[in-house]
C-alpha cells in the first residue's frame, strides 16, 4: 500500500517554487501544465492545477482563500527556527506563535494558497513523551 499527498492549487509553477523553496523538495515528474510530483518527503506529493471556483469534493468550489480542514500536513524538521524562516521566505503566512509541548515545538503556517501546514521539531522522544501504549 502506498499513500500519496495530492495539493491542489490554481498556478502550478508558483507553487513548485514554494514547496522547492520551502522544504528542498525536487521535481521528479511533470504531467504537462496540469501537475508535478515532487521527491523529498516519505510519500511524493503531486501538486496539481484546479482553478478557484472549481468544483472538489462533495460539489464545493474550491477555494485557495486560508482555509481550515482536519487533515493537514505536519512537516518534521531538525530546526524550526531555521525551517520556519526558509517557509516564510518561500512565500508562507506564520499563523500565530511558536507554541512548546512535552514532546517538541510547533508552528503553524499557510502556503500560498491557503494549506495549513504545521511544522514539528520533537524534542526529546517525540510523541513517546506523552504516548501511551495501545
Amino acid at each position: 500500500m502506498d499513500l500519496l499527498v495530492n495539493i491542489d492549487v490554481p498556478d502550478v509553477a508558483k507553487a513548485e517554487r514554494f514547496y522547492v523553496e520551502a522544504f528542498g523538495l525536487t521535481p521528479t515528474r511533470r504531467f504537462g501544465a496540469g501537475g508535478v510530483e515532487l521527491s523529498g518527503w516519505p510519500v511524493k506529493a503531486y501538486l496539481l492545477r484546479h482553478e478557484a471556483g472549481s468544483i472538489g469534493a462533495a460539489d464545493q468550489p474550491r477555494s485557495y482563500e486560508r482555509h481550515w480542514t482536519p487533515v493537514h500536513l505536519d512537516v518534521v524538521v531538525e530546526d524550526l527556527e531555521a525551517a520556519l524562516s526558509r517557509a516564510l521566505a518561500a512565500g508562507a503566512v506564520q499563523q500565530g506563535p511558536v507554541r512548546e509541548h512535552a514532546w517538541g515545538r510547533i508552528v503553524v503556517v499557510a502556503d500560498p494558497f491557503g494549506h495549513g501546514l504545521c511544522l514539528l521539531q520533537f524534542l526529546n522522544r517525540g510523541y513517546d513523551e506523552i504516548a501511551e501504549p495501545a
